[in-house]
């Protein structure tokens, strides 16, 4: 029923009139006849000099966390029905609430009615009472409801005080579920209760009501947390008071309960902590006086868990702090903390403290793999610190642990995501921290994916109406893996899968700020594994990272990481500038490029600082997250276009704050920043030419007599054998009817067609070392096909004629010098012999297929002089499945050319044998040439050219397979793929036999065309070792050789067992070191 008491509201006028506004603490004496009641048997000189009514607020409000007591148009209160001394603490809360609006209703129910009426329903009662009253008519009216728990009516038998206990916090959820849905601009304030009166349960001792009372106020606090304070909506919000309220000491059979002094001092603390922390303004001093707490003009609103944090660090501003640590830890600055004054509704208008999600996908560096292990402890590598790991990290507070969710703690207290302690991504305490430890960029949307539903599946986190900042780093595994796999690590494909993840979290996540952070430079980084003194090891990153640690200064190599690097920084800023995330309010995509350049910290004596880093001197320690921490935080504040984009470890970094001016989270809109679009697509290419940089072209002296001494200038004839590659089958084919052509004047091994500036062959780059070389093939005529021998459909079992044709046709060539001029053979076959491999498994075995390889091999090493012979590699045939397109010539060739290969479904046993045979091929090859059977003769060398080793499907711009490297049949090379090739074999020939590059890099680029270098101007090939001549004596005694060979054969029973064993060891050293290592990876 509603109430007004019309004496109270004469006698708080009289009141108002006599107090003073000065003093925002107003003395109390402290006894019975100086309680609150205005009861009219008081006189007036017991009564309290009470607060000076500061006003309402300006405008009614439109947040919960910004209203005032003036504000208050109704009070009201459940939990009463069995609890006499907590309605009498609601009557006295009313009469306080009455000094600032003596308007206002109060609104309570019926006490006889609800006496036997649980919590809920009088929840529903109430409602029903407010929605009748009259106070409650305009939208714009503010109430406050003090919501009673009482212990004493848990039902609690022996040994379920847990049950009953969870049982009344699943109550109390339903209660606050119901008003939150039904009641609009409503403070609820949760008090647990414990009746001073007898208790309903008597025979409780004392220490089993308190405990029981303590943990129900610990499982209501976990539910209100877990729950957001219910405060979804800027217009409702439940807060609980820190501690119950009740004595369990008192005299349980005193005549007046309601007198109780005790009930004075609850009231007295419910009433100040409704206004501030319970701590900050004590209710009773030291001369004997209680003090009633009164808002002050610093903070002016009733408490609710958000307004309370700046009072909070105003508090501990002038109270001791937690001790500061002076490398980990950090100070904030900032004095404007506060939320938004509602919930804002666009991205670009999003205040620090309105975060409250955040998350982290990534590699080690946001798993923190080592970053809080000792100096000396190699394995703690393995460790996930992800408490203090830079981006999500939540371990301590500010003082001790820099991490970004620490700084936003600052801001919103109540901040969930952050990940604690130590663990993988699956455990607990990762929470939102999704980066897994080697993790590449093709990983990151199935990261994204488990992150959406873990967001969507916590109670804590209002999926659709939280705001979120989640943080994207990688790459740096991808920079580390780049040289085994080119294309695969590309800019474009590194890019496209970070934009996968993008459109997977655009698509997905309402509200949310994404910071894209740009992969490290991590070039400078090496200087760590170059100074002994440091004593990393480097053995380990060798292994760990070797396309960036193994590259020589200034080489080729070198500038090649240095190139992706920078390219993977471009993609990813040119991404986001697209515009394409930016399709709504509601979610943005910032670049943040701290790690654009980094300067290595470095000691007094110019040697790199080890402490920013973990054990492996790869990893970075604490102190190093703790600068990546306040680097990304000072990025979030800085203008997008104008954004700090130098990492200096050693610099001392303090954390910025948002001003008057951009209070916000800076953002493209905010920041006044203009999208230049996409970038405008290059003009096609009219050719497929390469450049060509070597100045050094001169042949050598004289002609040498050592193929291991030949120039690219001394050859003087070349000569191809092989299939319908080598025959330049359909490689310009535009439709099937083109497709039989053979263009073997593009053919990559033997083409002589125009030059290399619009040509790219084997035999246009020799003519830049001797314009006068001989043999190669132009057009597509029978007649100008050279010595290119090749044969449309040949298999390894027609090389041998080709050869015998080879040396007929140079023989009868008046311009070839038969014993005198140096010649190069390149030999490219298999592709057939698998391809129709399972229909006839005898004829074109792995054994037949050697057979015919050596018996080839022979005829050029027994016949023909001053020879060196290039074996290619058949590539991984396997790849051509990728290889599809909707063309008829796709459809209905491709498989027909090779259907070993195409027809067989994943993971069959066809498909499986068909891989294993194509290895077969290769590794044979390899054996044949290794085990020195060519190495008798100085002038004649055969070396294998593994650029197909590793076959790498070319892809564009979109991640797709390039289909302009192949035939309308999808399975031979057009002219651009023929490049490719003659490119990749050339720099195969200028690379150390044992150091060649096993992939192939097929990316346009006019200048990817190696030089020999001043240090070694030949062509590499395998030296074979100079045997030793063994001396023996002219004669032996028969007795002697019976007990040699005896000898020999235990000694070599011996050392067999020996290596074997050794070996086993070895295998399963590597194999463990393997299994471990895999995890330490960026």
């Amino acid at each position: 029923m509603a109430t007004q008491g019309c004496a109270v509201v004469s006698s708080i006028s009289l009141l108002l009139f006599l107090s003073t506004a000065t003093d925002c603490l107003v003395p109390l004496p402290k006894s019975e006849s100086s309680m609150l009641s205005l009861e009219h048997e008081k006189t007036a000189d017991t009564y309290p000099f009470l607060c000076a009514s500061f006003g309402p607020s300006p405008s009614s409000p439109s947040s919960v966390h910004h209203i005032r007591p003036s504000d208050l148009a109704v009070f009201s209160a459940l939990g009463l029905s069995n609890s006499p001394q907590a309605a009498h603490v609601s009557k006295w809360i009313a009469e306080i609430l009455s000094i600032f609006n003596p308007h206002i209703s109060t609104v309570l129910p019926n006490m006889p009615l609800s006496r036997n009426r649980n919590l809920l329903e009088q929840a529903e009662d109430l409602v029903l009472s407010l929605r009748r009253g009259e106070a409650v008519e305009s939208d714009n009216c503010w109430g406050l409801l003090l919501m009673f728990v009482n212990v004493d009516e848990l039902h609690v038998s022996p040994g379920q005080e847990a049950a009953a206990v969870s049982s009344a916090t699943k109550e109390i959820e339903e209660v606050l579920s119901t008003l939150q849905s039904q009641l609009h601009h409503t403070l609820v304030r949760v008090v647990v209760w414990s009746e001073d009166g007898e208790a309903l349960y008597s025979s409780k001792s004392t220490l089993e009501k308190a405990v029981l009372t303590g943990v129900l106020q610990e499982s209501v606090s976990g539910l209100l947390a877990s729950r957001q304070w219910f405060g979804e909506r800027d217009d409702f919000s439940a807060v609980l008071l820190s501690s119950p309220l009740g004595n369990h000491h008192s005299n349980h059979h005193s005549a007046r309960p309601t007198t109780n002094p005790t009930a004075n001092q609850h009231t007295l603390q419910l009433w100040a902590e409704m206004l501030q922390s319970v701590t900050d303004q004590p209710s009773e001093y030291d001369d004997g006086m209680s003090r009633i707490a009164c808002p002050t003009e610093d903070l002016p609103y009733l408490r609710t868990q958000r307004n309370s944090q700046l009072e909070f660090r105003k508090k501990t501003d002038t109270q001791s702090t937690p001790r500061l640590d002076p490398v980990n830890g950090s100070e904030l600055p900032c004095a404007d903390r506060n939320p938004s004054p509602s919930t804002p509704s666009s991205v670009h208008e999003l205040r620090p403290a309105d975060i409250k999600v955040v998350a982290a996908l990534g590699d080690s560096l946001t798993a923190a793999n080592g970053a809080g292990s000792a100096p000396s402890n190699l394995l703690g590598v393995l460790t996930e610190y992800r408490g203090i790991s830079w981006s999500i990290g939540g371990d301590f507070d500010l003082n001790r642990v820099t991490t970004l969710p620490n700084v936003l703690r600052e801001f919103n207290p109540s901040l969930v995501g952050f990940s604690l302690g130590k663990g993988s991504e699956d455990s607990p305490k990762a929470f939102l921290n999704q980066a897994v430890p080697g993790a590449n960029a093709h990983d990151l949307p199935k990261q994204a994916r488990v992150l959406i539903q873990k967001m969507k599946n916590d109670t804590r986190i209002d999926f659709q109406n939280d705001w979120k900042v989640i943080t994207l780093f990688i790459g740096g595994n991808d920079l580390c893996d780049h040289c085994s796999d080119s294309v695969y690590y590309s800019t474009a494909n590194i890019v496209g899968r970070i934009q996968e993840t993008l459109d997977i979290l655009h698509k997905e996540v309402p509200r949310a700020l994404v910071n894209l952070v740009e992969v490290m430079y991590i070039v400078p980084l090496r200087k760590l594994q170059q100074d002994s003194s440091l004593k990393c090891p480097t053995w380990l990153l060798n292994r760990l990272c070797r396309c960036v640690v193994k590259p020589r200064d200034g080489s080729r190599e070198l500038r090649m990481v240095a190139d992706l690097n920078r390219g993977y920084q471009r993609g990813m800023v040119e991404l986001v500038d697209s515009g394409r995330y930016d399709t709504h309010d509601n979610f943005t995509v910032v670049v943040q490029p701290f790690f654009r350049e980094v300067v290595l910290p470095l000691l007094d004596d110019g040697r790199p600082d080890r402490s920013y880093f973990a054990p492996d001197c790869f990893h970075l320690s604490q102190k190093a997250h703790s600068l990546m921490a306040r680097a990304l935080w000072n990025n979030m504040l800085e203008p997008v276009g104008n954004k700090t984009s130098t990492y200096d470890f050693s610099a001392g970094l303090g954390l910025q704050c948002p001003s008057e001016s951009a209070p916000y989270l800076r953002t493209y809109r905010n920041s006044n920043y203009t999208y230049p679009g996409p970038a405008p697509l290059p003009t096609p290419p009219s050719n497929w030419g390469s450049d060509f940089s070597c100045t050094d072209t001169a042949p050598s002296p004289t002609v040498p007599t050592s193929v291991h001494s030949l120039r690219p200038g001394d050859i003087k004839v070349v000569a191809s054998l092989g299939d319908s590659i080598t025959a330049g089958f359909g490689a310009k084919a535009k439709h099937l009817g083109q497709l039989r052509d053979e263009e073997r004047g593009v053919s990559w091994s033997i083409g002589g067609d125009e030059t290399l500036e619009t040509v790219t062959t084997l035999p246009n780059i020799l003519k830049k070392f001797n314009p006068n070389v001989y043999g190669f093939s132009m057009g597509k005529d029978n007649s100008t096909k050279g010595f290119n021998m090749a044969i449309s459909g040949a298999k390894a079992g027609g090389i041998p004629r080709q050869v015998r044709d080879l040396i007929q046709a140079w023989k009868n060539d008046g311009r070839v010098d038969w014993e005198n001029d140096w010649k190069l053979v390149t030999l490219f076959i298999g592709g057939n012999d698998l391809c129709q491999y399972c229909h006839d498994r005898v004829s074109l075995s792995t054994k037949n297929y050697m057979h015919y390889i050596r018996e080839s091999l022979d005829m050029l090493y027994n016949e023909v002089p001053r020879v060196l012979v290039n074996v290619a590699e058949i590539l991984q045939i396997e790849d051509l499945r990728k290889i599809h397109t909707n063309s008829l010539g796709c459809q209905l060739l491709q498989k027909s050319l090779c259907p070993c290969f195409l027809i067989p479904g994943e993971n069959s046993p066809e498909l499986s044998e068909m891989k294993r045979i194509n290895r077969e091929f290769q590794v044979q090859t390899e054996a044949l040439v290794s085990e020195g059977h060519y190495d008798g003769r100085d002038d004649f060398a055969v070396v294998i050219q593994p650029f197909f080793q590793n076959s790498v499907v070319p892809m564009n711009s979109v991640g797709q397979p390039d289909l302009d490297f192949f035939s309308v049949d999808c399975f031979h090379f057009t002219e651009r793929g023929h490049a490719e090739m003659a490119i990749a074999l050339w720099n195969n020939m200028l690379e150390p036999v044992d150091s060649k590059q096993i992939y192939n890099n097929f990316t346009h680029d006019r200048s990817k065309i190696k030089c020999p270098t001043k240090d070694h101007p030949y062509i590499f090939t395998r030296v074979p070792d100079t045997p030793q001549p063994v001396r023996c004596p002219e004669s032996l005694p028969v007795w002697a050789t019976a007990v040699l060979a005896v000898v020999s054969l235990v000694i070599g029973w011996a050392v067999t067992w020996a290596l074997l064993s050794c070996r086993e060891r070895r295998n399963s050293q590597e194999i463990a070191s393997n299994v471990e290592m895999k995890a330490v990876k960026f």
